[in-house]
């Protein structure tokens, strides 16, 4: 018999984002979280940790309480320990204090309420950490948090140093950090069980003192592709607490409540900003992950991998605007609410924290950025809380509310106007463009697009035959797989921010092939360039703002001087959106060219028969879905529907244009593979101009958002 002996920490992660379908809910049930705790219970000497979302929580009250009885069981005889966390898994840094102590309070309270004690260690949202959340956590109750290896080796410790655990502290304030063993991240429950005994029994050692770390996500047990009929139809789960169960003399499970109680810190610790190292490199703009990704493969030595780091989590603001613009809403929505009293704020921060689900703000193998649904979900809750805030605050409900930021918090020149029903935002700084155009009774954001962006992994994609390949059970960071034939094809990147209110110059000959290609040649400088804007009066009842350009157009080789006038208004109740142009030739020469103005609408679908153009006088017949491609001449009045909602986008022209029409779809990478993701239904109403020297043309845009479901 064997005098070493090492102790083992094992624990699932569960989530399910806010905004996922719930058939992916209902799938994944039976499939992981349910089987997981049945297995489980047939071996009471194995402990184990649990973390779920409070997403979860109200999702299992609701749908299926049986699995709450049999965690409170498992709680209840001491084998199971339940984990802290933030209710609606934010990523913690990146929110205020305040909402951090709530939102990790308010699960710790659910935890207490189901199972009869308050947690106290903390699953850190995708172990992003930032060297200022212990105050938080300790403020919050909490006394210990588990973070990647990656965050101890990138402070300078190595391997043999992490077998325990460390205290880490901000402002005198300490906890426990508890390192995650990446070696047993990527074998469990991808290679068979013999393979983790050998690991661990090569770490034991006469001190009896050694711990090892393996929590990570639930769903790779039987919701990750290939993992269920692994993991229990071909058993691995139960070889696995099996094999623990027969090696129990020196190997032994335990909770991170015993391991505080009997084990003495090894030291102490300041973790870096970081998270686990492919969410690093998935946070690098996409040539410098590339050239990480290369760097690492040609210095594969692991005393050197240790200190090759990406980005970090706050990056993907950056990478993508679309996140940053549902972030800097979040923070102005909650630097209002502040403002309230307490018992004004409680309904609304639950709004806000509901919009501060973190998946709808990234992107790599997991996140879903890319993914509409998850967008329109985080819209729909910070739209909700900016609904009662304005009831609270008792406007803008009679009245046009503008706000200018010189220079926001997303580094750009903006402008916000907000009526009793819709909110608009718009940026200065790029093209004078449309970032946000919210129905406050639907709390529904129609600029919610994304804009197609070159990704690191095209390459694999470019790479592949266009054919899915076969694949076994392997982990999802080794599986390269396709959802449909021809997507290379499809990575097409554009110019500029795919949003609304884009005005573009085109040579006359362009045809809809050059737009959609994106092989036609602008003339303008408008899409891009900055705009001047001022106040307008109230008309008509109708209030709103000027915004105007003194640009170039090309021609013969040279740029000639045009101004761009765009008059916005709306009135302080309805939804309705008027667009007044005005276009000066301010060159000595002729102005010939097409003028457009670009709308992208985000209607969460593209190829469904209840998402659908009408074009009056126009039949399209089949082809009037919001995915399809196509030109229609003498245009005056067109609409776009979404049925699901109960929205029609309706559009009225002054003069009669030739409209053009597109889908913006991304090819992003996930867990089930490569697949193309409908983002928005692009119009392009295009008139001829033919100006002469100090000529002008003018132009209106009638926009009409009906509810039909209010």
């Amino acid at each position: 018999m064997s005098s070493k002996s090492i102790s083992l920490i094992l624990g699932v992660h569960n989530h399910q984002p806010l905004g996922n379908f719930q058939s992916v809910f209902e799938r994944s049930y039976p499939k992981g979280y349910a089987p997981f705790l049945s297995v489980l219970s047939e071996f009471p000497e194995i402990k184990f940790c649990v973390h779920n979302t409070g997403i979860l929580y109200d999702w299992y009250e609701e749908r299926h309480p049986d699995y709450l009885a049999r965690l409170s069981d498992l709680a209840g005889r001491g084998q199971v320990e339940v984990l802290a966390g933030g209710y609606y898994e934010p990523i913690l840094p990146v929110i205020p204090e305040t909402h951090r102590l709530g939102q990790i309070k308010k699960l710790s309270q659910r935890v207490k309420e189901l199972f009869g004690r308050a947690p106290e260690t903390l699953w850190m949202t995708e172990r992003v950490w930032e060297p200022h959340l212990p105050s938080s956590l300790v403020r919050a109750g909490i006394r210990a948090v588990l973070m990647d290896d990656t965050h101890f080796k990138l402070s300078g410790l190595s391997d043999a140093d992490l077998l325990g655990y460390y205290i880490t502290e901000d402002v005198g304030l300490g906890l426990a950090a508890f390192p995650i063993d990446k070696q047993l991240r990527y074998t469990i429950p991808f290679r068979e069980p013999d393979e983790t005994i050998a690991y661990l029994r090569n770490l034991a050692d006469e001190s009896g003192e050694r711990l090892v770390v393996m929590v990570d996500d639930g769903e790779k047990f039987g919701i990750w592709p290939g993992t269920h009929q692994w993991v229990y139809e071909e058993g691995w789960l139960r070889r696995f607490l099996s094999r623990l169960t027969e090696e129990r003399e020196w190997l032994h499970t335990t909770t991170f409540s015993e391991a505080l109680a009997r084990l003495r810190p090894l030291g102490v610790v300041y973790l870096p900003t970081a998270s686990y190292a492919e969410m690093m490199t998935w946070a690098l703009p996409a040539e410098a992950s590339r050239a990480l990704e290369n760097v690492q493969h040609e210095c594969p030595d692991a005393e050197y991998q240790r200190f090759l780091r990406g980005g970090f989590w706050r990056n993907f603001l950056a990478k993508y605007p679309e996140a940053n613009d549902m972030h800097k809403k979040m923070l102005w929505l909650s630097e209002r609410t502040a403002k309230l009293k307490a018992a004004q704020q409680k309904p609304i921060l639950d709004w806000i924290w509901r919009g501060q689900c973190n998946c709808a703000y990234w992107h790599g193998l997991f996140g879903g950025t890319y993914l509409n649904h998850l967008r329109v979900e985080t819209w729909r809750n910070l739209l909700s809380a900016e609904c009662a805030l304005d009831a609270a605050e008792g406007g803008p409900a009679d009245g046009i509310e503008i706000e200018h930021e010189p220079l926001s918090a997303s580094g750009d020149a903006r402008l916000r106007v907000r009526s009793r029903d819709l909110s608009l935002v718009l940026n200065l700084s790029a093209g004078g463009s449309l970032l946000e155009l919210s129905d406050k009774r639907l709390q529904f954001n129609l600029c919610n697009t994304m804009t197609r962006r070159p990704e690191a992994y095209h390459d694999k994609l470019r790479a592949l035959p266009q054919q899915p390949p076969a694949s076994g059970v392997a982990s999802i960071h080794d599986i390269v797989k396709v959802k449909e034939a021809g997507l290379a094809e499809k990575l097409i990147y554009d110019r500029y921010r795919r949003v609304s209110l884009i005005e573009h110059f085109l040579p006359s000959e362009c045809a809809l092939d050059d737009w959609v290609g994106l092989t036609y040649r602008e003339l303008g400088d408008f899409a891009t360039g900055a705009w001047k804007w001022e106040a307008g009066p109230v008309r008509e009842g109708m209030r709103g703002v000027l915004l105007s350009r003194l640009g170039a157009v090309e021609a013969d080789g040279q740029g000639l001087p045009v101004r761009v006038e765009k008059r916005l208004r709306l009135p302080s109740r309805g939804a309705e959106l008027l667009v007044e142009y005005r276009i000066i030739n301010e060159s000595p020469t002729r102005l010939d060219a097409l003028f457009g103005s670009e709308w992208g609408f985000s209607l969460q679908a593209g190829n469904t028969p209840d998402r659908y153009y009408v074009i009056e006088g126009a039949d399209l017949g089949d082809d009037n879905r919001l995915g399809s491609v196509g030109e229609t001449p003498d245009v005056r009045r067109f609409s776009l529907r979404e049925d699901w909602l109960g929205l029609a986008v309706e559009v009225e022209l002054e003069h009669p244009a030739r409209l053009w029409r597109c889908p913006v779809e991304t090819v992003s990478n996930s867990e089930d593979g490569f697949e193309r993701v409908y983002q928005s239904s692009v119009v392009l109403p295009l008139w001829r101009l033919n100006l002469a020297a100090g000529e002008a043309w003018s132009g209106k845009i009638v926009l009409t958002l009906a509810a039909r479901r209010e």
